[in-house]
């Protein structure tokens, strides 16, 4: 039975699926309006997104200002650690992370709300991550802060990550607090 586990950022769902498994594969319902709605997730998805990334690349922590951007995520193929930074600058636990490994054998997904930052490294070869957005992508309201912000102190459990340019140079969430919309 499909089923939320447990977060500790509020508003964070994590979801395991049921896998139905033989010696010719598998197959899993990665989504199901009612029971996912049922399970916290009560979104409406306007757009879908599918990237594929080698090990070791980090991609992070991005977000979306306006009109924010909620997101399903899973890894359809591969592990990856995936992080969401609480970013609502009224909430308890605001600077706070939570990460949850994300892999092709328990297919489990994590919902990360309006309010959150993203990102997520690559722990196997390659993965396939894909992404469920409650917001179309647009370049002129998307933002980051640094994945390595010692404010936020995430564990990563990779030691020397590929970063874009973008990734390398994002600032600090101290720098961009004052700004965020949430």
């Amino acid at each position: 039975m499909t089923r939320r586990l447990e977060s500790k950022l509020e508003g964070l769902v994590l979801i395991e699926p049921d896998v139905h498994g033989d010696d010719r594969g598998f197959l899993v319902e990665s989504f199901r309006v009612e029971t996912w709605r049922d399970l916290g997730v009560d979104t409406e998805f306007v757009q879908h997104n599918s990237s594929r990334s080698v090990f070791g690349t980090l991609r992070g922590i991005h977000f979306q200002t306006h009109p924010g951007q909620a997101k399903l995520v899973r890894c359809a193929r591969g592990e990856i650690f995936d992080v969401a930074v609480d970013l609502r600058s009224g909430s308890p636990t605001f600077g706070q992370w939570e990460g949850h490994r994300l892999d092709d054998q328990l297919h489990r997904q994590l919902f990360i709300p309006v309010g959150f930052g993203h990102g997520f490294c690559v722990l196997s070869d390659v993965a396939d991550v894909s992404y469920q957005l409650s917001s179309y992508f647009d370049p002129a309201v998307e933002a980051g802060i640094a994945w390595d912000d010692p404010d936020i102190g995430i564990d990563w459990p990779i030691q020397e990550p590929l970063l874009s340019g973008r990734d390398r140079s994002a600032p600090r969430l101290s720098e961009v607090a004052g700004s965020l919309p949430f």
